[in-house]
């Protein structure tokens, strides 16, 4: 009787990098929680998620939020997944336009959120 021998196949699997390019047209900016109590402890909760070409969250982007209240002056790295957490508070009644930029880069829209006393 003969016997066959087959070598071990190495067979190394490593996994994909993520992708580090960005598509503004994908990436958008979500309101979790865009009403809030004017009192400067109350917050509202922003996020903006960074997306490449093919919907996958692009991690380590530098993202800035701007505007008024001053509280709206942040700047957070994305996570993992592709995404900014920001948490935003004011003493100042009103409705306020959040916008973001990604590495200097504007995003195309961005979400309101509201202080009431």
């Amino acid at each position: 009787m003969a016997a066959n021998v087959v070598p071990n196949a190495l067979i190394t699997l490593t996994k994909a990098a993520p992708s580090k390019r960005m598509s503004l047209d994908n990436s958008y900016v979500l309101g979790a929680r865009i009403l809030a109590k004017a009192d400067d402890i109350d917050k509202c909760v922003v996020n903006v998620f960074v997306m490449d070409s093919d919907n996958k969250g692009v991690p380590g982007k530098t993202v800035n939020i701007s505007g008024d209240p001053k509280s709206l002056n942040q700047t957070v790295v994305t996570d993992k997944d592709g995404r900014a957490n920001f948490e935003i508070t004011s003493d100042k009644e009103g409705q306020f336009e959040v916008l973001a930029q990604v590495e200097g880069v504007a995003l195309n829209q961005g979400v309101k959120i509201t202080f009431r006393k």
